[in-house]
């Protein structure tokens, strides 16, 4: 059986966080009834014409230097054209020739290695219509709201050899575009949408095969699943001496497999020319300065940041810095309680453990970060057990009260008196002679017992610092 490698290029349309269409004033929202987010301009009526709107560019620009792309000083509009129901003006205003800018790359891991993943081009474009299908009936309707929605596609060089690198690149473009706050990365609402190219080749060969493809992937593990299965099917077609077709295939995650949807067309199909309705584009290099003297600490520095300043381990990085709001949730949070490393560990497995149950983003956190350091705060305090913050902390997370406050209502505070502390544990002593004795005789895992007995006697209140310290006192006089 022959040796088969994958290639795979991706597609990636980012929807920008403009408040207004690409080329008019239009409403971008999500979700307003249908066709009232429409204009002449947006639907292409006679005698209408599109202005670009300056904001797409300049969050354009802001990925392109992320990106380490070229940026051309030039750029054309292009009219792609095609027929379809959702596209009113019979033509889609994107760029061909001359796009925005070109040859860039990111890295990614890859089986504990980096490497790194190029970028052809990225340019902008507006966004088509969207068709609605009743299920009752053999009628589809239109919604135009979404058309002149303001796109930035983003091409990649075909680099990616394996479904896995396929959505780490994923990963790290979204990661990379809500550190820029220029797209939400949503792929559920469409916002963030991945088409994928892929061909098989013999192991070792340079040459390109026949490629197909993959739409209507809404999630990373859809676009690994459809990958993971195109590779499977290519590779029986080309072992079963059968030709793959390039053409267009549809991924239903239903059924985990990939279906026919048209043939694959190719550029001379669109019948591209320069939009005669909009003036060429005109970089300068203070445009480009200004834009960069905007950008935010990008996620790889911060990683390494993270790393340097607060000492913690690469995977702690990693994890903290995949989302902005996440990093600096971390940050606030060690403003006030300067333990890193504790920090990081109690958002690492308390609190993602909790939004994740919740279903929520750490934008919609019920527990500031300000709140979560004052329940660490009192930890160190030696008010209450680390036991009693996890109860403390899952309470604030359901109601959103200051630990303060809970602590209070409940009458947690820790124990500390050590006085106090002696009279429960010879207490605790004295009604167990039998299992003092067992200890002496070296059944040492006894002395967990006594530590069970004297926190349950008080509630879990008393400190165990000062419980060890005084049941080894007790029990090892001489020791």
């Amino acid at each position: 059986m022959s040796e088969w490698e994958a290639v795979i290029g991706l597609e990636i349309h980012a929807q920008l966080l403009t408040e207004s269409k690409i080329f008019c004033g239009c409403s971008t929202r999500f979700g307003g009834e249908p066709n009232t987010h429409t204009c002449p301009v947006c639907l292409g009526l006679p005698g209408s014409l599109p202005v670009l709107n300056k904001k797409v560019v300049d969050y354009t620009l802001r990925m392109a230097l992320a990106t380490h792309c070229a940026i051309a000083l030039y750029s054309l509009s292009a009219r792609k054209n095609y027929f379809y129901p959702d596209l009113p003006k019979g033509y889609q205003i994107s760029q061909f020739e001359l796009p925005l800018a070109e040859k860039g790359w990111i890295d990614i891991e890859g089986n504990g290695q980096a490497k790194r993943i190029g970028i052809t081009r990225i340019h902008i474009e507006e966004d088509a219509g969207k068709l609605i299908h009743d299920e009752a009936r053999p009628v589809s309707y239109v919604d135009f709201n979404r058309t002149g929605v303001p796109l930035m596609e983003i091409v990649s060089e075909p680099d990616l050899r394996t479904p896995e690198e396929a959505g780490e690149y994923l990963r790290r473009l979204r990661e990379i575009l809500r550190y820029l706050d220029i797209c939400d990365g949503n792929m559920e609402e469409g916002s963030f949408r991945c088409d994928a190219n892929i061909s098989l080749r013999p192991k070792g060969s340079t040459g390109l095969g026949t490629k197909t493809e993959l739409k209507n992937m809404n999630s990373f593990k859809h676009v690994e699943k459809a990958l993971e299965f195109e590779i499977r099917r290519q590779r029986a077609v080309l072992e079963d001496r059968g030709e793959v077709i390039q053409e267009t295939r549809l991924w239903d995650a239903a059924r985990g497999v990939t279906l026919s949807m048209r043939g694959k067309e190719e550029a001379h199909d669109y019948r591209y020319f320069p939009d005669p309705d909009l003036i060429p584009l005109e970089i300068n290099q203070e445009w480009i300065a200004s834009v960069r003297e905007s950008l935010p600490e990008l996620p790889e520095i911060r990683r390494q940041r993270f790393i340097s300043q607060y000492e913690l381990p690469e995977y702690d990085a990693q994890l903290l810095t995949s989302s902005k709001a996440l990093a600096n949730y971390f940050e606030e949070c060690v403003r006030i309680h300067p333990q890193p490393k504790t920090v990081s560990n109690w958002i690492m497995v308390e609190l993602i453990r909790e939004l994740k149950r919740a279903e929520k983003e750490i934008e919609q956190c019920p527990v500031s970060a300000q709140d979560l350091a004052a329940l660490l705060d009192l930890i160190r305090e030696g008010a209450i057990s680390g036991k009693m913050a996890k109860a403390v902390f899952e309470e604030m997370f359901e109601t959103g009260k200051p630990p303060k406050t809970i602590v209070r209502d409940r009458g947690l505070v820790q124990m500390t008196d050590a006085a106090q502390i002696q009279v429960v544990i010879e207490e605790v002593l004295k009604n167990n002679p039998d299992k003092i004795a067992g200890y002496q005789e070296g059944k040492t895992k006894l002395f967990g017992y006594f530590v069970g007995e004297v926190m349950k006697k008080t509630q879990g209140k008393a400190n165990p610092k000062i419980v060890n310290e005084i049941l080894r006192q007790k029990l090892d006089p001489s020791g």
